[in-house]
């Protein structure tokens, strides 16, 4: 099948990055040189057909002749069919083949009717294959592409193994495309392999996204659990889920429906297994568990190895050192949901009987074969979650006690259940979760105080979304209503309400903060968490030394602390911009979450964490933070996070110089989304974009992007009343250079007035650096020193950013003596941080002070250059074009171009783009020393 140029915009394919660049190498072989084939492996519906379209598509794209054919288990006997499929759209080419290979050609693929008898030489055959592919790659550049090779006839797996050893030399390339576990033995181990592994949480939490009914709260946990990464489950089983979102079966094993293309795909073999081993495998299905004991217990007349050896040969198990291991969680569901609902209550029965010494696993297998609703089985379940929530583990105590209402038969009591499940789900992380749980308790009870706290929970599961004024509706209502009449559930709430109204950023919930907080008399059982956080919400300025001094007195009378005290406290502590104390307290609680295994993640925690160590200078963990804060905030729904940390690792990316990432990043976080009312978002989008485009030297657009942290008024007013105001100093660097200095001194000016005297150290330093940058030069080095004040090394690249331009402005007033000890500061914390941009910058400085900087050693990458390569390179990552190259090196831009496709797999990049941050190890500053 041969596809043509004309392709439409493909879709994004998401996470395969690492595949999508190592196809695309082979697609640019023949100008980089390298391996011809690549043989693509991955379990069933792990994306490889998907990425061989794409990879058709980008060959194409390039002008590449593409040959395509797919296996057919239909004609998987019929000889030389794949090979006759892969050359139907050249077959017009045989006629000029030589005569013997020309026959052979005709006589294997039937339309020789001269001697039907005669029978081609098997070498004839693929020579003639080899002959017409290399005629026709003579005229355009071809892609071999092969899906499904494993259901190829062995004839035609034959040619395309000949023809795969021979391409060296020929203007094609061959992508062939198979099963793990069914790789032809003629491509198993001669030619590199290319595994398309499950996908990374984040991503497959993305791929749910992209589903027209992207799936929410616990089911979205269940699906990516039973998906395992796979693409194809993700999908199917999120339709499945869509057409029948009531259809699934509650019990110790939580299953999805499964459409029958994953049940065909992993448990084909299923129905021809003998019955004994199909009742072994339901009940190892039921069981959850891969002790092979569990299920001889369950069933001691089946306890011969005998059994389990044709699900063995089926490829569905693999029994071993007491253990049965199920080949992929999608197996255990498909077993499952084969059986009829009679035979799964047996199983589980059975199972309940084995493990009466375990009554948390007995309650579960009880559970799941309970016919209606049964007291007695709910309070078995309810006592194993209190086991559960003493041990930490939250997520099991509200799975535990949310089966255990379902099959309470009282409705008071089922609510009270619900809202214990509901407060698990939450100490979980689970927000989605929770609210699923919280609605299902209006039509229970009319007790004022149940339907409060479940409104409470409803509130807080959205508050990690981006429906602030949805969350706020139902917490300030709660704090309001039970001010007097439950004082502890209003200052939760208010606690609670106090973070989606710091997101929102609107005016008007602050006051009602504070309203509804003289409301609520003070509790002599308080630990201040709550009153702390909402004041700091309030007014970050007012009585802030009042305010520290009560954060050190929780902070010291916390000792080990509740969970959401620590977290609380943290959150006080990064308004308060003492972000050494919220590192600390925001450790505290991740290690409060991680001392138990189940219990659970906490996105919202782990980006504010990300944060404060991004503000403290410790970015290679702010990274690792952000990524985690990520995939947990997919899983669980909490799009206030999603978009918060993709935000903060493009902030990153910028800082260290990977402007184009970080572009792309922060819009990727905000495709989509409108954020007018979510404006901490908003102001950290914008910051993010004005830091990329620092980095490239781009300062009006820099200017552009950080001026719309404030408004547009005759008087600007921060767009968010705190985090605005930490672009001032960059948006008066940006402006300096931009000729805006006048329209950013009136917004500098407004500011100014906006946060009154009582701020921060570190807010006092922004003020300083962008005062120094755009006031009175009489009046500029006071301000810069005050900037570059020892107090503000807590806050390690403003502080070098004020050091930098302290040193520049030094230097311009010829006192480059006095510059050099600024500069060299600066480019300490600089290349502490990996700040790369202004590594360059300030080592750029420095030697216009009359300051000799060591270049650091190449990078491991850089030496594997040729020195014509290194040259190259160089002079490509300063944007020369390949004809200027040329014209400096003597060369054609044709050989220019190959070369540069020969660097790039070298240093590790895929285009021009990235060289400069490839090379930036040369270019860097080192130690310094005066001329």
């Amino acid at each position: 099948m041969d596809v043509g140029a004309g392709q439409a915009h493909a879709p994004e394919i998401l996470g395969r990055d690492r595949e999508l660049t190592r196809i695309a190498q082979l697609i640019h072989t023949e100008d980089a040189g390298g391996p011809k084939v690549l043989v693509l492996v991955g379990e069933p519906g792990a994306g490889k057909s998907t990425l061989v379209d794409r990879a058709a598509s980008q060959a194409a794209a390039r002008g590449r002749r593409v040959l395509r054919v797919r296996g057919s288990e239909s004609e998987e006997d019929l000889a030389f069919a794949g090979v006759h499929q892969l050359l139907r759209p050249v077959l017009a080419g045989v006629e000029r083949l030589p005569p013997r290979q020309r026959d052979a050609l005709r006589c294997a693929f039937g339309t020789d009717e001269t001697d039907a008898s005669r029978t081609p030489g098997q070498l004839l055959i693929r020579l003639g294959v080899l002959t017409l592919l290399s005629d026709a790659a003579s005229e355009r550049p071809l892609l071999i592409a092969v899906d499904d090779a494993q259901w190829l006839d062995v004839g035609s797996l034959d040619v395309l193994a000949f023809v795969a050893r021979r391409l060296e030399g020929e203007p094609a390339v061959m992508l062939l495309a198979a099963r793990d576990e069914a790789v032809p033995a003629r491509f198993d181990h001669d030619f590199p392999h290319l595994t398309a592994g499950p996908l990374e949480r984040a991503a497959a939490g993305l791929l749910l996204d992209a589903q027209p009914h992207p799936p929410k709260g616990r089911v979205r946990s269940q699906i990516l659990r039973q998906a395992a990464g796979n693409p194809l489950a993700l999908i199917e089983l999120t339709r499945a889920f869509a057409r029948d979102p009531a259809g699934r079966d509650i019990g110790s094993v939580d299953t999805l429906p499964l459409t029958a293309r994953l049940e065909r795909l992993f448990a084909a073999d299923l129905p021809t297994l003998p019955e004994s081993t199909r009742r072994v495998l339901l009940l190892a299905a039921a069981a959850g568990t891969e002790q092979l004991s569990d299920v001889l217990h369950a069933a001691p007349g089946l306890d011969g190895v005998q059994v389990w050896r044709p699900a063995e040969e089926a490829g569905l198990v693999r029994v071993e050192g007491g253990q049965v291991r199920l080949r992929h969680p999608l197996v255990r569901s498909a077993i499952y949901q084969a059986a009829s609902f009679a035979e799964r209550r047996e199983a589980h029965l059975a199972l309940a009987a084995a493990f009466a010494k375990e009554p948390d696993r007995q309650a579960w297998h009880l559970a799941a074969a309970a016919l209606g609703p049964d007291e007695q089985v709910a309070t078995a379940l309810a006592d194993s979650a209190e086991r559960s929530r003493q041990r930490g583990g939250h997520a099991a105590a509200a799975a535990a006690l949310e089966r255990a209402a379902e099959l309470t038969p009282e409705p008071e009591q089922r609510a009270r259940r619900l809202l214990g499940a509901a407060a698990s789900a939450m100490f979980a992380g689970h927000p989605q979760w929770v609210g699923d749980i919280a609605t299902r308790v209006d039509t229970l009870t009319d007790d004022a105080r149940l339907l409060g706290e479940a409104s409470l929970r409803a509130g807080w599961s959205l508050a990690v979304t981006l429906r602030h004024d949805d969350s706020l509706a139902f917490l300030l209502h709660v704090a309001e209503a039970m001010a007097t009449q439950a004082p502890a559930l209003a200052l939760d709430a208010l606690g609670t309400a106090a973070t989606p109204a710091y997101s929102s950023g609107d005016p008007f919930y602050r006051a009602e903060l504070r309203r509804i907080n003289a409301l609520i008399a003070p509790q002599p059982d308080e630990d201040g968490s709550d009153r702390l956080w909402m004041a700091a919400v309030s007014d970050p300025f007012a009585a802030r030394e009042q305010a520290l001094e009560r954060l050190a007195r929780s902070v010291e009378a916390l000792r080990d602390g509740s969970l959401s005290a620590l977290v609380l406290l943290g959150a006080a502590a990064m308004v308060l911009d003492a972000t050494d104390q919220a590192v600390r307290l925001y450790g505290r609680a991740m290690d409060h979450l991680r001392r138990t295994a189940t219990a659970g993640t906490n996105a919202t925690l782990a980006q504010a964490l990300a944060q404060a160590l991004f503000d403290s200078g410790a970015w290679t963990a702010a990274q690792s933070a952000a990524e985690d804060a990520f995939w947990m905030a997919t899983e669980a729904g909490a799009d206030n996070v999603t978009v918060g940390a993709q935000l903060l690792q493009a902030t990153l990316r910028a800082a260290q110089g990977d402007h184009t990432a970080a572009h792309a990043g922060a819009s990727g976080a905000v495709r989509g989304l409108d954020l007018r009312k979510s404006r901490a978002l908003y102001v950290r989008y914008r910051r993010a974009r004005g830091t990329a485009f620092l980095a490239e030297g781009d300062h009006q657009s820099a200017y552009e992007q950080l001026r719309q942290a404030f408004t547009r008024d005759f008087h600007p007013e921060p767009v968010h009343y705190h985090v605005s105001l930490y672009c001032l100093s960059d948006l008066a660097a940006a402006a300096v250079r931009a000729g805006q200095a006048a329209d950013a001194r009136v917004v500098l000016h407004a500011a100014e007035q906006a946060m009154g005297a009582s701020r921060s150290a570190r807010l006092d330093a922004v003020v300083h650096r962008a005062s120094a940058l755009l006031g009175d030069p009489d009046e500029a080095e006071a301000h810069f020193r005050a900037a570059t004040d020892p107090v503000t090394a807590r806050w390690p690249f403003e502080h070098a950013l004020a050091h930098l331009n302290f040193g520049e402005w030094l230097r311009r007033r010829r006192r480059s003596v006095e510059a050099r000890p600024a500069l060299g500061t600066a480019l300490e914390i600089f290349e502490r941080l990996d700040a790369r941009p202004w590594v360059e910058r300030t080592a750029a400085e420095l030697r216009a002070a009359g300051v000799a900087v060591v270049p650091a050693a190449a990078p491991e990458a850089v030496s594997g250059l040729t020195p014509q390569e290194l040259q190259i390179a160089h002079l490509a990552a300063e944007g020369l074009t390949n004809r200027d190259i040329g014209a400096r090196l003597y060369l054609s831009p044709r050989t220019i171009g190959f070369h540069l496709h020969k660097i790039f797999p070298k240093l590790g990049v895929t285009g021009r783009a990235q060289l400069r941050d490839a090379l930036g190890d040369l270019s860097r500053g080192g130690a310094v020393t005066p001329d």
